[in-house]
C-alpha cells in the first residue's frame, strides 16, 4: 500500500514536468490549415474569358475578372494548364513547362496574373501534368537521339 501513493506522486510530478506545447498564434494555426476550409476556384483558361476576340480565353481575360473572383469569396485559384503545347490534347500535351502557350498570352501576362491574385490575398496553384508531356517535348527528343 505504501507504493501506491508514491507511484501516484511520481506520476503527478512527471505530468507537471512534461513540456506542453505553447498555444500557437491563432493566425499561424489558421494559416497551417487554410486548405481544409478554403474556397478553391478552378479556371479552365480556354473557356474562361477571351480578352482579344480570337475565340480563346486567355490570361488577360482572367486578369480582367480578378475583382469578380475575389467577390465570390475565393481563397485560391487553381489554373488548368497554360504551358506551351502543340495542342493535340487541348493543352494537356505539354511541350515546354517553362513557357506559355501563345493563345493564352505571355510570361509577362502570367506574372501580372500572379501579382494580381496575391494583391487580392488569393493563393494560386497551377495544374502540373508531368505525365502528359508531348512527344514534341525536349525529353522525348533527347530520348530518341541515341537511336
Amino acid at each position: 500500500m505504501n507504493r501506491l501513493p508514491f507511484a501516484f506522486l511520481l506520476l503527478l510530478i512527471a505530468l507537471a514536468c512534461t513540456n506542453t506545447p505553447a498555444k500557437k498564434d491563432a493566425a499561424a494555426s489558421s494559416d497551417q490549415i487554410w486548405w481544409k476550409e478554403a474556397v478553391i476556384y478552378q479556371i479552365y483558361p480556354r473557356s474562361f474569358k477571351d480578352s482579344d476576340g480570337d475565340g480563346v480565353g486567355d490570361l488577360k481575360g482572367i486578369l480582367q475578372e480578378l475583382d469578380y473572383i475575389k467577390s465570390l469569396g475565393v481563397d485560391m485559384v487553381w489554373l488548368n494548364p497554360i504551358y506551351a503545347s502543340p495542342n493535340d490534347d487541348n493543352g494537356y500535351d505539354i511541350s515546354d513547362y517553362r513557357d506559355i502557350m501563345k493563345e493564352f498570352g505571355t510570361m509577362a501576362d502570367f506574372d501580372a496574373l500572379i501579382k494580381g491574385l496575391h494583391e487580392r490575398g488569393i493563393k494560386f496553384v497551377m495544374d502540373v501534368v508531368v505525365n502528359h508531356s508531348s512527344d514534341e517535348h525536349e525529353w522525348f527528343k533527347q530520348s530518341r537521339s541515341s537511336r
